[in-house]
């Protein structure tokens, strides 16, 4: 008895010999069966993602809403990626991760150098990739070379052959082939593919040798992929030029690819210079299929992000705040209270975040975000957190890391809300003056 399968419009279709009644045999039904369970389980049967813009804003806005398909889940964009540590976020381990709000807490970005030093990539292979390893078959992996917590890109250490990265045993050169070694074992549901990042400040001969570079890296990771890019996210680099940024642009979008990682920002870029290269890239790309950046953190680079039309946030900005023992506080409720005389009314709080380490926290017994639903303000005071940071108790950043999370989460539902009803330019306006004037009132 002899089986073949196909898989076609995803559906499975056997041809094979049948029994005496004509009818498939048994024995070629627990074939199938325990084929499709080794499958699964190795990583090969793959869903490619899908993704529709839902709603544009109007009036030649580019901020949009739409939805991201992809492994059995459905997210909606704008969204955050949380930044991990070999896979988890820094302080939250797998279990409290499940406390964060779903879906929005499903995308993580992983960073496949992390994983260069151990453990073995055949290791990961063999228990089935990532997922498996990590115990989180549900959670979506984007995998991009480069840690923009522990090192940023330099473009001296790279080369013709490859990029350099920091790792635990010193800077390493990472070649296309050596990064798909990686990608083929870790099985994420979307890997970035490998680029040459140089920071504003290079010549404009060093932004075209990027482009070049990584485009050659791009058909290179694309080719050596055994799904030929299906899941693959172009990087758009260049720099502060925005004629490379262009060239590239262009020539990423001639590629196999599902998506654009736009990359190289936050790397001494001026927020005029970052406007002007999110505008000229983004106008190059198809609009059917996802944007992601990266290195855009505070609360207006979001905003000034989704405003040129971006889907996706790779952003270590929780991870920096908890590092600082800062804790979120501005309003997230914001698109819930009416529009009064063309302004948001914002009197329950300020726009900025405070410092737990602080003493005037020590005896506050309030939560950090009285209407926050998280673990650390439904269970724990001010004064406890306060009192972790300062004799140095590793559950602080725990908690706040929970905290933090789950509030920039709801302001990215926020931001969603306020596309659908058609305010986001207003509300954008709103918040970025009322978080400036804040600050201006705290150096007074």
């Amino acid at each position: 008895m002899s089986a073949k399968f196909m898989l076609f419009t995803g559906q499975f279709i056997l041809f094979g010999k049948t029994g005496t009644s004509g009818e498939i045999t048994k024995r070629t039904v627990i074939i199938v069966y325990h084929w499709l369970c080794t499958t699964a389980k190795r990583g090969v049967v793959k869903s490619r993602m899908r993704f529709a813009v839902t709603k544009v804003c109007g009036g030649g806005a580019k901020a949009r809403a739409g939805m991201l398909q992809i492994a059995g889940s459905n997210i909606e964009t704008p969204a955050l990626l949380l930044s991990t540590r070999k896979g988890l976020p820094a302080f939250v381990s797998r279990d409290l991760l499940a406390s964060l709000p779903l879906p929005d807490s499903l995308l993580l970005h992983v960073c496949p150098t992390h994983f260069m030093e151990g453990p073995p990539s055949k290791t990961i292979s063999n228990v089935g990739g990532l997922h498996h390893m990590l115990g989180l078959p549900d959670h979506i992996l984007i995998a991009a070379a480069g840690d923009s917590i522990e090192s940023l890109p330099t473009s001296e250490a790279s080369n013709k052959f490859g990029a350099s990265f920091e790792t635990p045993a010193g800077r390493r050169l990472v070649k296309p082939s050596d990064y798909m070694e990686l990608i083929s074992c870790m099985k994420p549901n979307l890997w970035a593919s490998l680029a040459d990042e140089v920071p504003a400040w290079v010549t404009e001969k060093r932004n075209k040798v990027s482009v070049e570079r990584t485009l050659r890296w791009l058909d290179a990771c694309i080719a050596l992929d055994e799904d030929s890019g299906a899941n693959t996210l172009g990087v758009v680099v260049g720099g502060s030029s925005i004629e490379q940024r262009k060239l590239c642009a262009t020539e990423v979008s001639k590629r196999n690819v599902s998506g654009f990682w736009i990359g190289g920002l936050g790397l001494g870029d001026s927020p005029e210079e970052r406007c002007s290269i999110l505008d000229a890239a983004v106008g190059c790309l198809p609009p059917e299929k996802p944007r992601l950046v990266s290195r855009l953190g505070l609360p207006e680079e979001v905003l000034e992000g989704v405003a040129a039309g971006i889907d996706l946030f790779d952003s270590t900005y929780i991870y920096q705040l908890t590092m600082g023992g800062f804790a979120l506080i501005f309003p997230i409720d914001m698109v819930g209270k009416k529009i009064q005389n063309g302004a948001l009314n914002n009197s329950d709080g300020d726009f900025t975040k405070i410092n737990l380490r602080a003493t005037t926290y020590r005896k506050d017994t309030s939560r950090i975000v009285d209407s926050c639903s998280c673990f650390t303000c439904q269970n724990h005071t001010r004064a406890y957190l306060n009192h972790l940071l300062n004799v140095h108790e590793m559950l602080a950043q725990i908690l706040l890391e929970i905290h933090n999370t789950h509030h920039y989460l709801c302001f990215f539902r926020l931001i969603r809300d306020a596309i659908k009803t058609g305010e986001f330019d207003r509300f954008r306006r709103q918040f970025v003056q009322d978080r400036r004037a804040h600050l201006a009132a705290a150096v007074m």
